[in-house]
Formats: structure tokens, sequence, C-alpha cells
């Protein structure tokens, strides 16, 4: 996993004068525009955490690569990135490794902190195969963009996108991610039916709303993510609402 942070970014939204928010948010999206495009072309995932903290999927991705990251950013933007990167037997435990590079370089917000890059290996793990669970809300147009406000239905997409994280973490050190629309990603250990349906039974108890979820492995978060699409294809033909890779191995 990779943790992409921008150097010493509240200051600049202030000087020489607080800046507008709308150029704010449009640097941001651009930003992340740049560091998903990146991530995408070496077959990873980007999710945008914060903004102006985000998440990067890097199995396979050799850590000293992201220096061409920093360097478009530098050429591109009047921002810069410091980037970790961790390796761990699970990836809440590699993001924590890769937030700890950063954290070891000091303050986000330490003026002499630019362009940070370290890699951090816990308890021996080498990358391998990565789990990624494609969830969504079912029929979420019928139930929500076409009957109620867009800012319950925001809040309430939201809340599940946080029930469920909060619950993938506490019980399989998962890293989820709110992903736009209905859509919720998560890179996880690998999980079977019991677990999923655990999740999925978590979130429908304490939102009332009820998920899908398609499920892929492979070497790579594209890998991975392009077979959860494809199961979660599966589960809106079909009604099913787990759909991953046993289907396969029972064929």
């Amino acid at each position: 996993m990779a943790a992409v942070q921008i150097d010493d970014y509240g200051p600049w939204t202030t000087s020489p004068a607080p800046r507008r928010e709308t150029d704010l948010q449009a640097l941001q999206a651009r930003l992340f525009a740049t560091v998903a495009d990146f991530l995408g072309d070496r077959d990873g995932y980007a999710f945008t955490g914060r903004f102006d903290n985000m998440v990067g999927v890097a199995n396979r991705i050799p850590p000293e690569t992201f220096e061409r990251l920093q360097e478009r950013v530098r050429n591109r933007y009047p921002v810069t990135v410091s980037v970790g990167v961790g390796t761990a037997p699970t990836p809440a435990a590699a993001l924590d490794a890769a937030g700890g590079v950063l954290r070891e370089a000091g303050s986000a917000q330490r003026p002499d902190r630019r362009e940070v890059l370290g890699h951090r290996t816990e308890d021996g793990a080498s990358p391998g195969t990565v789990t990624v669970a494609h969830f969504d809300l079912v029929d979420a147009t019928g139930e929500f963009t076409d009957r109620v406000s867009p800012a319950r239905a925001t809040h309430t997409i939201r809340r599940v996108a946080l029930d469920l994280g909060e619950h993938l973490r506490e019980e399989h050190d998962a890293v989820t991610q709110f992903v736009g629309g209905d859509n919720v990603i998560a890179v996880c250990p690998p999980l079977d039916r019991r677990d999923l349906d655990a999740a999925r039974e978590h979130v429908h108890e304490r939102t009332g709303v009820e998920l899908q979820v398609g499920v892929g492995h492979g070497p790579t978060a594209h890998a991975a993510g392009d077979d959860a699409k494809h199961a979660l294809e599966q589960c809106r033909e079909t009604g099913d609402r787990i759909h991953g890779p046993w289907e396969a191995a029972d064929d």
C-alpha cells in the first residue's frame, strides 16, 4: 500500500491570503487524477482518502518508481508530494506502515519536509495476491437517487461506507474506501462467503441498507478489481448478493 501526502499544504492554502475553496477543490481533483493515472498505468488502484492524503494499492510496483510521480507533480502543480510505501501481511497493516514512513520523516506541515520517499516492510512480508471486494447498494437508484433528496442519499451512502469500512477493518484488517455513486471497494485478505455475509448483515442491521458484492483475486489491484467488477455484474444479473472465485472453483 502507498500513502501519498501533499507537503506543507495547509500554509499554501492560506498564503498570501486564504484561497477560494473552489480553487482548492479543483487542484485536489486534478492532483488525484494524476495520482490515479500514475497508479492505473501500473495496474494499481488509487483512492481519494482525504484528498490531501491519498491511498494507493501498489502491489508489484517497485517503491522507487514513485520518484516519477513526485517529478510529475512537481512539474505540474504548485505543491509537492511525499510517498510512503508499506508491505505487510494485511492491507491495513501495510497502509499503517506506509503512513509510518511519512510520520517519521516529520510533520505534514513542516516547511523543510519535501518529497520524502520511503518503504517499510513489516514481519518479512512480500507482495502477494490482492483481494478486492467491490460492494454496491441493491437498487440504489430506485431506493435513493429517484426517491429522496441528494443530501439524504449522500448521507446514507456515506454512512454505509463508514459502517462497512469499520467492520472490515476490525474483523479482517481491510482498507475500505467509498469510490463514488453507491460503490465501496475493500482491499482485504481473502474472505469467504461467511465473512461477506457477516459484513452485509452488519451494515443491514445498522443502516437498513442491503448490499451486494463481487470479489476478485489477482497479482495486482487491477487484475483483482476487474474480476470483482465482473463478479458484481453477476450479482446484478442473477439477483445473488455475493459472487466470487468460489463459483469458478465449483464449476
